[in-house]
């Protein structure tokens, strides 16, 4: 008979010994690349940061203010439709996605009251965390791409309002979990008795995907990298959702989600933490990290030139 190995100070101190270098190896493993963590997994990056200063609107700018209260003024159902159409009917430019991703360098979101970098650094920023984390190499490509919508701003927008900033659905009465919900007094949807309700347009549990949100850039890039890309389906839901905080940081709508988006819901809750607490982290160097995002750009989406 094989007896259990009698629990000496030494195998304890091996045990230990032994839990620090699978620690160890493990955390090489993700900076590797070998070893891959699921993608809803909580964030580590973050772990021992302060969260207090982010999204503090009430302490904003009048910058950032002003950029809210005209975005929800203009924010209609009738705008909403007319954009779409206007989308599907014209390619603005060909372009690949770094290619964007250096023309968007240029834009400061006038939006976020959390950072002043470039855009591209931001991109940087988020995938590194989710790279050094050890989420799936699509997630990480999701990061570096989530926010090439805004080059909206350099096609013919009409201001940011439409491009940048929080967004939410259209189409039934504008949430309380909105932030500056006051603000949409100025919406001529707000006194519409057939769209100013809790459902509005809308049947319950009809599910996001049928849905309008406010028109801006993740509904952009998640409608170009749907078409272009083969990013999984949680991947295309952070791009569409990611600055969607009344649903995924608030809980509101609830009443029009379906099964499938609380599935959705859990990606884009694992994808907010990178996109909003690695704002603050150090500068990214875009010529040394290049060589490797451009392979994740190869393997989902190529690099040829896109339809923009």
């Amino acid at each position: 008979m094989v007896h259990a190995p009698e629990i000496t100070d030494y195998v304890k101190t091996a045990a230990t010994k032994l839990d620090v270098v699978s620690d160890e190896v493990d955390a090489v493993n993700i900076l590797k690349g070998n070893k891959e963590v699921d993608f809803a997994a909580e964030s580590q990056f973050d772990a021992e940061k302060d969260k207090t200063g982010f999204r503090q609107y009430e302490e904003a700018c009048d910058r950032v203010k002003n950029f809210y209260a005209e975005q929800h003024k203009k924010q209609t159902l009738e705008y909403n439709i007319r954009i779409r159409e206007e989308l599907q009917a014209k390619v603005r430019a060909s372009m690949t996605v770094w290619e964007a991703m250096e023309l968007l360098n240029e834009l400061v979101d006038e939006s976020d009251p959390d950072t002043s970098v470039g855009q591209i650094e931001h991109l940087l920023q988020t995938a590194e965390a989710i790279r050094r984390d050890g989420k799936p190499d699509w997630m990480q490509l999701v990061g570096l791409i989530h926010d090439l919508g805004k080059l909206l701003c350099f096609f013919g927008a009409e201001g940011q309002w439409d491009v940048v900033g929080d967004t939410f659905v259209v189409g039934c009465k504008f949430s309380d979990k909105i932030i500056y919900p006051d603000t949409f007094k100025a919406n001529p949807d707000y006194y519409d008795e057939k769209i100013n309700t809790e459902c509005g347009i809308y049947s319950p549990g009809c599910g996001l995907d049928n849905v309008l949100l406010s028109w801006g850039h993740d509904e952009y890039i998640f409608n170009i990298m749907k078409k272009q890309s083969t990013i999984p389906k949680e991947g295309l839901s952070m791009l569409r959702y990611h600055s969607f905080y009344p649903w995924h940081r608030e809980g509101a709508y609830t009443h029009l989600m379906n099964e499938d988006d609380k599935v959705q819901l859990r990606a884009v809750q694992a994808f907010n933490a990178y996109d909003l607490y690695s704002k603050s982290d150090d500068l990214a160097d875009a010529a040394t990290l290049k060589p490797y995002y451009m392979g994740l750009i190869e393997k989902y989406i190529g690099l040829n030139e896109l339809e923009w």
